[in-house]
């Protein structure tokens, strides 16, 4: 159970970069005795207890492992500030700007084409695809396959319900529908399904990240029709996900973070290691080992996405049937599916 349990953030790091770095293309190594690197929140922002605050955590995890390292962050109130807070970054000089995910891309890649000489990076965005289409050399993708730890949440959420018995239904609650949301839900819907076949799976859009008071909205509904399980991808906003399942008495899902700090309701969480994402960019592009117009891929095998803290209430058997699906995914038996059907 332990290899496939969340473990400590800079332990994770390090790990995951003994693994992962392999990922990044090689290169001339020019380090210098200066380097920048910067990080551009999404309107989440570095207190949202999750997705851009584990970002945070990995540039400033950079600061101690790269000598000489300056870091430097841009908080982004609204998507207007996207391009300015580039823009400004790339200006003053810094080497490697990150942007914190998806909704980011367009202002990026605009950015990315003005400054060519600067480096960039983008969390939750295949650089293969449009806008940049693998031809803005300048920037690499940082993607994860939350599919494949979502896959082992949903199952255990099957068998938690199928255990209790009732109503075998089961609920998740996503925010904007964009690729690096519907991954999550497409892995937490089939391995629901893997696990008990007569289990219905409610979705449903909050089309916000940051207004708990609509992600709760979204799962009290779901909670009405029978949900015994709420799973939370709508970063801030999903924390009123979880606190509808917390006041309904039933489990929660944590996402992007180990959410089990919220309470006993919380049966585990679908992590995805965005500090390691970040701290690797910078590394790579520190030392030589820049990926452009490519991705670096996050997945089970290299520890890039995990489970978090899954809850004492958990039967035994149950452990054991989640560490066997995890080993058939990282083995490419098991290939959960990245789009919503």
């Amino acid at each position: 159970m332990k290899k496939w349990r969340f473990v400590a953030p800079v332990a994770a790091l390090a790990a995951v970069a003994a693994v992962a770095v392999v990922l990044v293309s090689s290169g001339a190594a020019a380090p210098t005795a200066t380097y920048k690197a910067g990080l551009v929140s999404d309107v989440g922002r570095f207190n949202d207890r999750g997705f851009n605050q584990l970002q945070l955590k990995g540039l400033k995890f950079a600061a101690t492992k790269i000598s000489g390292l300056q870091i430097s962050t841009a908080e982004s109130h609204s998507a207007g500030d996207y391009l300015p807070n580039f823009a400004a970054m790339a200006r003053r000089g810094v080497n490697m700007i990150v942007g914190a995910g998806f909704l980011l891309a367009a202002q990026e890649n605009k950015v990315a084409k003005q400054f060519p000489n600067t480096k960039f990076a983008i969390t939750d965005y295949d650089v293969t695809g449009a806008p940049f289409n693998g031809k803005t050399k300048n920037v690499e993708g940082l993607t994860y396959a939350t599919q494949e730890n979502s896959y082992l949440v949903g199952c255990l959420a099957g068998l938690m319900v199928k255990k209790k018995g009732g109503t075998q239904t089961i609920g998740v609650v996503g925010g904007v529908k964009i690729p690096p949301v519907d991954s999550f839900l497409a892995g937490y819907i089939a391995g629901a399904k893997k696990c008990n076949a007569g289990i219905t799976v409610l979705k449903g859009y909050s089309q916000d990240f940051i207004d708990q008071a609509k992600c709760k909205t979204v799962a009290q509904n779901q909670i009405d029709q029978g949900s015994q399980v709420e799973f939370n991808v709508a970063g801030p906003c999903g924390l009123g996900t979880l606190d509808a399942a917390k006041e309904a008495g039933i489990w929660g899902i944590g996402v992007d973070v180990d959410q089990a700090y919220l309470g006993k309701h919380i049966l585990t969480s679908a992590v995805k290691r965005v500090d390691t994402g970040v701290y690797l960019a910078i590394k790579g592009a520190e030392n030589g080992q820049f990926a452009g117009g490519k991705n670096l891929v996050f997945n089970l095998k290299n520890g890039g996405v995990a489970m978090g803290k899954i809850s004492s209430a958990v039967p035994a058997k149950f452990l054991k049937t989640i560490a066997g699906l995890r080993a058939q995914i990282v083995a490419g038996k098991i290939k959960p599916p990245v789009k919503v059907g």
